[in-house]
């Protein structure tokens, strides 16, 4: 499903990724991660629908949270509150144990925002704004960022396809299920690499990376695009300004320190414009759909007004 800030032009999707995943991943404020988690969840929800959100964060995001929360306590010692020892005689500390959770939300955060950075940011935007640079390696970037989703629905075309001769993984013992999932993952890797070198001698034919070759390009800064990048920055800025003043600094040993909390004018103008950058492209979509329905009420309301109302049935 697309959204309204996928139309928008593709440095602003790419200025957008950057900014969030660079702050989610040095700024390690609660408030911070848990306003780009929500965000993330909401943008996610809004792009796959809340079912297939639902169904990854509980398969893959949950699992890593997990094993975060409960591994960093468990390894690191550091801290001065001293809840208890392991049976090896180490310290469990309350400070590795906060460390862990935060440590929990950062990754899941992370995790869905770069769910959501490729359904936003297909190849054609990537190669459009890397090609000219780094031509090599946008292109190997690019098949990688989109192998993993070509994968999975090549996957799936060959098991209906084995499925159709009776020898997909639901047929026979285990035994048989097994040998016919190898022989679905060897036509799966055959056709990868198949389709690599296909793809590289395609681009090297239509001379892909040569000097002075031209590129057409349907992407066109506008008007639109100015208000959204004056909006990104206004609110970015504020968010480093914030940090750079320590308005949202945080450690976690020895002892756990968290500015910002309670919230103070300042800190509250840091959490604010960070939800407002982080939440755009939501605000972007809601927008967008209201003033869709506003259109269609007023077209339909001028279309009932040039009627008489005895034409009308």
């Amino acid at each position: 499903m697309s959204d309204t800030f996928s139309t928008y032009h593709p440095s602003l999707n790419m200025l957008f990724f950057v900014g969030v995943l660079g702050v989610t991943m040095f700024v390690t404020h609660p408030i911070i991660l848990g306003i780009s988690l929500v965000s993330a969840i909401s943008y996610a929800t809004l792009l796959k629908g809340w079912r297939r959100t639902l169904r990854n964060n509980l398969i893959f995001t949950l699992p890593v949270m997990i094993i975060a929360a409960a591994f960093n306590p468990l390894f690191n010692h550091y801290g001065v509150t001293i809840l208890g020892y392991l049976p090896n005689g180490n310290p469990f500390t309350l400070e590795s144990c906060v460390y862990g959770l935060v440590m929990a939300f950062l990754l899941a955060a992370v995790i869905t925002w770069f769910s959501c950075y490729t359904d936003v940011m297909t190849s054609d935007k990537f190669i459009y704004l890397f090609g000219r640079l780094i031509p090599a390696l946008s292109l190997v970037l690019s098949m990688a960022l989109r192998f993993v989703p070509h994968f999975a629905r090549q996957a799936g075309v060959i098991a209906d396809g084995q499925k159709c001769v009776g020898r997909s993984t639901s047929n026979g013992n285990i035994f048989a299920r097994i040998k016919h999932g190898i022989t679905i993952f060897s036509i799966l890797v055959t056709w990868a690499l198949e389709n690599a070198i296909e793809t590289a001698d395609s681009m090297k034919c239509r001379g892909y990376g040569e000097k002075g070759r031209t590129a057409f390009a349907i992407f066109r800064f506008d008007r639109r695009d100015g208000y959204c990048l004056a909006g990104m920055v206004l609110t970015f800025s504020i968010v480093l300004f914030g940090a750079s003043r320590g308005y949202v600094f945080s450690r976690y040993n020895p002892k756990i320190l968290v500015e910002g909390w309670p919230l103070t004018p300042a800190s509250f103008c840091v959490f604010g414009a960070f939800l407002i950058f982080c939440m755009l492209p939501v605000i972007l979509e809601l927008a967008s759909r209201y003033m869709w329905k506003r259109r269609r009420e007023m077209a339909d309301g001028s279309l009932i007004r040039s009627y008489r109302l005895w034409e009308l049935e």
